[in-house]
């Protein structure tokens, strides 16, 4: 039997609807990758699971004695506990195990000194005996070991583990969430973006775990390529219905292509931005198997996957893009970065950091959490003084950070105003056409245009932020992981326009796809030094 079932489920919200005649199965060991826009209802169907949300028409089902365990970036935890004892609250029955084990050694050892207790010393070695097998069916020995594990890889030093939840910031909070559920080992997982805030190691860690769990998964998520390592099937939410394709991501993208050609209606830009991210894994596989050696595939890879790119003819949609940028002049060399050196406290983030940001350079930013890289980008957009050494902007060149441009965002304003606004924007010179037409490409309607952004959801203020600095002017994008509040669509759009910018971008980002997709350079950040690694060139 089926774990979760829904048939016919309809849902719709002050007469806007978001679910019309849906049907799904979860199966057990089902791996569900769901994936749309944002507005469309993926976290609903999780809601509906939960029954935190009852539908308007069909019906859902649970199979009885099912445990859910639910993430999202808004799960609440204990605030006055810290992530710790929140953790060790979840072996409670094996805390009752330990003391009661503790107990009957205590009485063992005086029952033995005692030659008229050989009955009561039987009944409590036999006692003990039943202890020692519920601990090794509950795995119970090796309770403390996991718990340290997940929070070191998820990030967690000692201080964060210590102090009370309340004290975290957004993201921690987040990282604590994910360390309780999955700690929990439910029947059924429900994950909301359970990617975003991690780094690519904690990313990995979360694929490898994965591997071992034994239960079901529903996962709304953005990663292609943790979807592509984690599910078995991928459900799109599109025009208010649930449609199936089995495979990972990679497989949903040629079954998509082909779903789209046998439509009469044609979605033409949707057409064109998938076939890009087929171009995008045809590339990455072609690049992979010219570097043959497996552990090599770092500098190699990147090479191979330049080369690629570089190859690749232009699309019909690109000319959305190309006008946009036809008059944005760019200089050569952009920055020199010399000897840079930050810390904080008795860390070093960084120190004697020189490179250069040069037109045409998509520089990838990589590391653990905690290594500097968030920082880097602080100092080169002016937000953080650095320790000794300078980052030189020659005169006239614009740079700007799309952390800023989001928390600058103001509530008042209107989208179209917000777009067109900014001084030196390209929405000033380029056509009104050319603009509305790279607007709808965001997903933006006419009537979005008009919208408040107090009343825009996260996702649409993330579109409207990523807008203004795609359309800003600047010759230098700094980008601090930009698909985390953005739906596929939208980062697809947002490639193939840093694919056609003229100028420089250097972005932190998680999303190995991604990056896989848009950097010619990376600068790594060691996971066991102080300091930053090596920029690694791949031009060809």
């Amino acid at each position: 039997m089926s774990l979760i079932r829904m048939n016919d489920v309809s849902v719709s919200f002050e007469n806007n609807q978001v679910l019309r005649e849906a049907f799904f199965r979860l199966e057990a060991r089902d791996r569900v990758g769901l994936i749309g826009r944002n507005g469309s209802g993926k976290s609903t169907l999780l809601k509906l699971a939960l029954e935190q949300v009852a539908p308007d028409g069909g019906t859902i089902a649970l199979d009885p004695g099912l445990t859910l365990g639910y993430f999202s970036q808004f799960s609440e935890l204990d605030g006055t506990a810290s992530i710790t004892e929140v953790l060790e609250g979840l072996f409670a029955s094996i805390h009752l195990i330990e003391a009661e084990l503790a107990s009957i050694d205590a009485e063992v050892a005086a029952a033995a000194a005692d030659p008229a207790a050989g009955a009561a010393l039987d009944a409590l070695i036999n006692r003990q005996a039943e202890l020692f097998e519920q601990m090794e069916h509950l795995d119970g020995w090796d309770y403390g070991r996991r718990i340290d594990k997940a929070l070191t890889t998820l990030g967690f030093d000692e201080p964060h583990r210590v102090c009370p939840i309340d004290e975290l910031s957004g993201g921690w909070r987040n990282r604590a969430a994910l360390a309780k559920i999955l700690l929990e080992n439910p029947d059924v997982l429900l994950l909301d973006e359970p990617t975003n805030f991690l780094d690519v190691a904690g990313v990995e860690w979360l694929e490898s775990w994965f591997r071992d769990f034994r239960g079901a998964a529903i996962i709304v998520s953005h990663d292609r390529t943790f979807l592509d390592a984690v599910v078995t099937r991928i459900v799109e939410l599109e025009n208010f219905h649930l449609h199936e394709y089995p495979g990972n991501f990679d497989e949903y993208v040629v079954q998509k292509q082909f779903r789209l050609k046998t439509l009469e209606a044609q979605f033409v830009h949707e057409s064109e931005l998938l076939a890009f991210e087929a171009e995008g894994i045809s590339d990455r596989r072609e690049a992979v198997k010219a570097t043959k050696v497996a552990n090599s595939a770092g500098r190699g890879l990147t090479k191979q996957l330049s080369t690629i790119k570089k190859s690749r003819a232009p699309r019909p949609v690109d000319q959305i893009i190309t006008e946009i940028y036809g008059g944005l002049h760019v200089k050569d060399v952009l920055c020199r970065v010399d000897a840079l050196t930050k810390s904080f406290g008795t860390k070093t983030l960084f120190s004697d950091l020189t490179f250069e940001i040069r037109r045409g350079h998509r520089i990838a930013v990589l590391g653990p959490n905690g290594s500097g890289k968030s920082t880097l980008l602080e100092v080169l957009a002016g937000d953080v003084a650095p320790d000794s050494g300078f980052a030189d902007w020659p005169k006239g060149v614009k740079v700007v950070s799309y952390n800023r441009m989001l928390a600058d965002l103001d509530e008042a304003d209107t989208l179209t105003h917000a777009v067109n606004a900014l001084p030196d924007s390209l929405a000033l010179t380029a056509t009104r056409k050319s603009v509305g037409r790279f607007l709808a490409m965001f997903q933006f309607s006419e009537a979005d245009l008009k919208q408040r952004i107090g009343n825009l959801s996260g996702g649409q203020r993330a579109r409207v932020a990523m807008a203004q600095c795609l359309l800003s002017g600047a010759s230098v994008l700094l980008l601090d992981e930009p698909t985390n509040h953005l739906d596929l669509p939208s980062i697809q759009v947002m490639e193939r326009a840093l694919a056609h910018f003229p100028g420089a971008v250097v972005v932190v980002s998680h999303d190995r796809f991604f990056t896989d997709k848009i950097a010619n350079r990376y600068l790594v950040f060691g996971a066991d030094s102080a300091a930053p690694g090596h920029i690694e060139v791949a031009v060809a």
